[in-house]
């Protein structure tokens, strides 16, 4: 049994001493080849056209980052994108339907002079509107009947106008018959007269006013507006050439712009919009950043079920001690003017244009 444990300790021995003569030398075989390099290959193709190809792609390319990347977008200026902006507007014009005449104060949504606003062209008016009982709207789903048990009383239709009183009653004009509702009577289609304010909309003059400025470059340019010297702004209407500061542009003009009809316009509404570009380069000086203008219809117009612009709107008033009021379904031209911008200047510069 001694010599078994003896013989043992002896096989264990050379195994260790085997283990740590390959770990030796497989370091030194790692440090050899350590010193060890490579070189790749080069096939020279003596053919002229090739070369030509080759030449040219490498010609492309240099030329590509000198007139595009660094002429072109100023790839080594810094930049800012976004301006901060504010815009005011303001339209001027009378136009009439046929029962009235009318002024900026009833065709202009909202009055506030925004960026956002509306310019009314034609209207279903549903006058003297009191509310009482009258039969549904044939437009409403499932508002026909032919009998009282068709209409249960209490019962309204998310899509009517009012409650059903559980009658089935004559409609307003024709054999045919819907569940009668105590609403604002006559509903919107049972006594609708349409008008068209569309005879001078195409004159009407726009003033838009944009101010802007850059906070990171602290460059702003306080208005699109030239000086109003000798009643400039009283006779000049806008034209990139000739009047690019003038802001005052005709709705008829902006519509054209857009690649529109104003009467096909004006008759189903449309939202139109003016936007305005600030892009400039702060090595100039400031009379070399100019506003470019574009014009665009932005709803979708070949998709019927939702192009063309309207809303609903109502007056009211007191008749002989009855409360009435005239509901107007309003088609109009929505206006929206957008403001985009990008400056960019020479790094380590000092600013010229600091205010």
């Amino acid at each position: 049994m001694l010599h078994l444990a003896v013989l043992k300790q002896i096989l264990f021995a050379s195994a260790q001493h085997a283990k740590r003569s390959r770990l030796a030398v497989g370091c030194w075989r790692c440090f050899w080849e350590f010193w060890n390099y490579e070189t790749p290959k080069v096939l020279v193709v003596k053919n002229r056209n090739l070369g030509i190809m080759y030449r040219g792609v490498q010609l492309l390319i240099l030329l590509y980052f000198i007139w595009y990347v660094f002429i072109i977008q100023k790839g080594y200026q810094e930049s800012e994108t976004g301006p901060e902006s504010s815009v005011l507007t303001k339209v001027k014009g009378i136009t009439r339907s046929p029962s009235k005449v009318w002024d900026v104060e009833e065709y202009v949504k909202p009055a506030e002079g925004g960026s956002v606003f509306s310019i009314l062209t034609r209207v279903e008016v549903t006058r003297s509107q009191t509310l009482e009982t009258c039969p549904e709207s044939l437009e409403v789903p499932h508002a026909t009947c032919s009998s009282d048990s068709d209409c249960v009383a209490g019962e309204m239709e998310m899509l009517g106008n009012g409650e059903r009183t559980g009658r089935c009653v004559p409609y307003y004009s024709g054999p045919g018959k819907t569940c009668e509702v105590t609403a604002w009577c006559p509903v919107e289609d049972g006594g609708t007269v349409s008008e068209s304010l569309g005879k001078m909309a195409a004159q009407f003059t726009i003033l838009i006013k944009n101010n802007i400025q850059f906070p990171r470059f602290g460059f702003s340019k306080y208005g699109n507006v030239k000086g109003d010297k000798n009643g400039y702004l009283k006779s000049c209407t806008f034209n990139e050439t000739t009047d690019l500061y003038c802001p005052i542009f005709r709705l008829g003009s902006i519509v054209e712009q857009a690649g529109e009809n104003f009467t096909a316009l004006a008759e189903q509404g449309g939202v139109i919009g003016v936007i305005i570009n600030w892009n400039c380069n702060l090595d100039l000086p400031d009379s070399a950043c100019n506003p470019r203008y574009s014009f665009r219809r932005l709803d979708p117009k070949r998709t019927q079920v939702s192009s063309g612009y309207n809303y609903r709107f109502a007056k009211y008033y007191n008749c002989n001690g009855t409360n009435t009021r005239s509901l107007i379904k309003a088609y109009g031209i929505r206006i929206d003017v957008i403001v985009h911008g990008q400056v960019g200047r020479e790094p380590f510069q000092p600013d010229p244009h600091h205010h």
